[in-house]
């Protein structure tokens, strides 16, 4: 860390009071974004999707838990894979918290994985979360929403993703999409974000914003190459030049 500018106490509030104005013209723009984001036009769901959780088989309707409004986080878990994503782990290490209160303005929060319920459920257990986790296993849902990559996808290194053709390290996305309920039990798709779209559901992130050193990844090749799961911390040491890894599949370390 650079030595740092050292002032007076009259310098610094001048100093405060000038980035506070910047901070005051961010809140007011990302308000003005969220706004046009709730104003987005709406596709209807017309495919008929099944999940797999802790009640058995559930449709997307099902999900919805008696709310209106529904926030699926797509998490990185592949059939056989031996642990979820480290990074995917580092936002879910963030959900329960706001579930119960989300609930209290008419959302429901599930995460949707494609490996097996069994694989999520061992999984989950090893890390303690207790949100709502279901399997979209065997459906075309991961598919349908950019966050699972076919076999032909993986091996042409050419992946539909964030809405254009690029290329991933892994057959499983990370994202977020959100679903709206009418009465009638009609859904309708609101809302997807991928990649740094997710980057406001990270709680840990923006504490470290306002850190002297920030998010400290200027010098990784990987920007999240130093997330572990949480019980994974201790002796860890972070490679600069490591890249994405898609966590090993279970078979491979029997």
């Amino acid at each position: 860390m650079q030595p740092h500018k050292v002032v007076s106490h009259d310098e610094w509030i001048a100093a405060r009071k000038a980035h506070l104005s910047d901070e005051k013209a961010f809140s007011k723009a990302r308000d003005e974004l969220s706004r046009k984001r709730r104003e987005l036009p709406w596709e209807k769901v017309e495919k008929k999707y099944v999940f797999e959780g802790p009640n058995g088989k559930e449709t997307l309707v099902d999900l919805f838990g008696g709310k209106s409004q529904l926030i699926v986080y797509h998490f990185m878990l592949g059939p056989g894979w031996e642990a979820g994503c480290p990074s995917c782990s580092y936002l879910a290490d963030h959900f329960d918290g706001p579930v119960v209160h989300l609930a209290q303005r008419d959302v429901s929060f599930v995460v949707v994985s494609r490996a097996p319920f069994a694989e999520i459920k061992k999984f989950k257990e090893r890390m303690g979360w207790k949100f709502k986790w279901v399997s979209s296993f065997g459906s075309d849902f991961n598919y349908d929403y950019q966050v699972s990559a076919t076999p032909e996808q993986k091996a042409a290194d050419d992946v539909l993703y964030n809405y254009e053709r690029t290329s991933f390290p892994s057959t499983e996305l990370p994202g977020v999409s959100v679903f709206s309920k009418n009465e009638a039990n009609q859904v309708f798709h609101t809302y997807s974000s991928y990649g740094r779209g997710l980057d406001m559901f990270v709680g840990t992130y923006h504490f470290l914003d306002v850190a002297p050193k920030g998010r400290d990844e200027a010098g990784l090749s990987f920007s999240m190459a130093w997330v572990r799961h949480h019980d994974r911390y201790e002796g860890a040491v972070v490679d600069t030049k490591a890249s994405y890894q898609q966590p090993k599949s279970a078979s491979c370390c029997e």
